[in-house]
């Protein structure tokens, strides 16, 4: 007996262990990712078709159930299969219907996840906001834009967040990751499939230390905050920009940011429509720029250039604007190459700097090749680009606000 010979009975078998364990618990249990293209319809209930497929196979006499990576989920093998089958297949390819969007992702708005995490409760024990939590969700954030498992071991998920406390926790929090995931869970954004309704509150020591050792739950990002941050950049945008306004305040956590894959070249720029972006999107950018400028005037940060919390949303309305190309209007160094991830090779600097009175703003910021930028930082007729700059970046700012002439 083989794929071919799985049956409508144990299908039904497979969705009857689904609703038994739920989504979660199963997809974990067997090792399926959620599905992205294909879904099976039963009973007006949409299922992962091919993790319901390989665990179809296993109800077969004598079989086990098959490996994610052992057969294909796409339209002409388990997806065919289930229609022939008399199942309902939705998605995208032959024969298929575009598929409705699980409702675990449609009820999870972007306001309502950065909400969330605007009110997430942390101890300041000291003065300054303990950064467990703020670390564990970034760390979970990265893994979610890369596509990574969104459930992990309790050993793997204690490893990965302890280390990343003890090299960038500075405000005297110990290495431990029981009470970040305890308050994660009870905010909403954090899942622990098989014990949900059991996490202790995010308080006490010893106890919540013996429940976690005991347990060792498999756990994550709640599925539909991991499905948001992972399909869009708006909102990944925003939610970092949330994390690092109120936690990391005159911290430089770039080293972080960047051990964790959420530095500005990392949040996938390039996923956006740009009939979609444009004047929109670079408004709605600005403004942006502008709130974070307006709420750190008169704060001092230090290595204030390199520092994320001001600049992400002015870099991304740059890029955006530059559409790829280098913002000098004069440039003879613009690179044929890209990046690992299909960008531009492009710096977005301040055209005068934040110590000499410069903003952070996109009306005096520009994208410029590793040349222009070179010339710009030490060349000999800086002073005359940079005036070059200005007048040039303020024209084409006008111009993306619809205020030119």
């Amino acid at each position: 007996m083989g794929r071919t010979d799985i049956t409508h009975t144990a299908v039904l078998q497979a969705i009857e262990e689904f609703d038994r364990l739920g989504r979660d618990t199963f997809l974990q249990k067997y090792g399926f990712r959620p599905a992205r293209s294909y879904f099976l319809v039963h009973e007006g209930r949409h299922y992962d078709s091919k993790a319901i497929f390989g665990v179809a196979h296993g109800f077969l006499p004598g079989l086990a159930p098959l490996r994610p990576d052992g057969f294909s989920g796409g339209a002409q093998h388990a997806a065919r299969l289930l229609r022939d089958l008399g199942f309902t297949v939705e998605g995208e390819g032959p024969d298929l219907v575009e598929a409705e969007p699980l409702p675990a992702l449609s009820s999870l708005s972007h306001d309502e996840l950065v909400r969330l995490v605007s009110r997430l409760k942390v101890s300041r024990a000291n003065g300054a906001p303990a950064l467990h939590q703020p670390i564990t969700l970034l760390w979970a954030m990265g893994r979610a834009l890369r596509g990574e498992d969104r459930l992990l071991s309790w050993s793997e998920t204690e490893a990965a967040v302890r280390a990343l406390v003890e090299r960038h926790g500075v405000h005297g929090e110990r290495p431990r990751v029981d009470y970040p995931v305890a308050a994660l869970s009870r905010a909403g954004l954090w899942a622990l499939p098989a014990h949900q309704d059991a996490v202790p509150t995010a308080h006490g020591d010893a106890g919540l230390r013996r429940w976690f050792a005991g347990n060792q739950p498999v756990g994550g990002l709640s599925e539909p905050v991991y499905e948001r941050l992972r399909r869009f950049g708006e909102t990944r945008l925003a939610v970092l920009e949330v994390v690092l306004g109120t936690y990391f305040v005159g911290l430089d956590c770039e080293p972080l940011l960047r051990d964790v894959g959420l530095f500005v070249e990392d949040l996938g720029l390039g996923e956006v429509d740009p009939a979609v972006v444009r004047a929109a999107q670079y408004e709605l950018l600005c403004a942006r720029a502008e709130a974070q400028e307006a709420g750190n005037r008169g704060r001092r940060v230090e290595r204030i250039v390199n520092n994320p919390i001001r600049l992400a949303s002015a870099r991304m309305a740059v890029l955006y604007r530059s559409e790829g190309n280098c913002e000098h209007a004069h440039c003879g160094g613009q690179p044929n190459d890209v990046t690992d991830a299909g960008q531009p090779i492009l710096k977005v600097d301040h055209i005068v700097e934040i110590a000499r009175g410069g903003r952070d703003h996109p009306s005096q910021m520009a994208a410029l090749c590793p040349n222009c930028h070179a010339v710009k930082t030490r060349g000999s007729t800086r002073e005359a680009m940079r005036d070059v700059l200005l007048a040039s970046t303020r024209e084409r700012h006008d111009r993306w606000m619809g205020r030119a002439d």
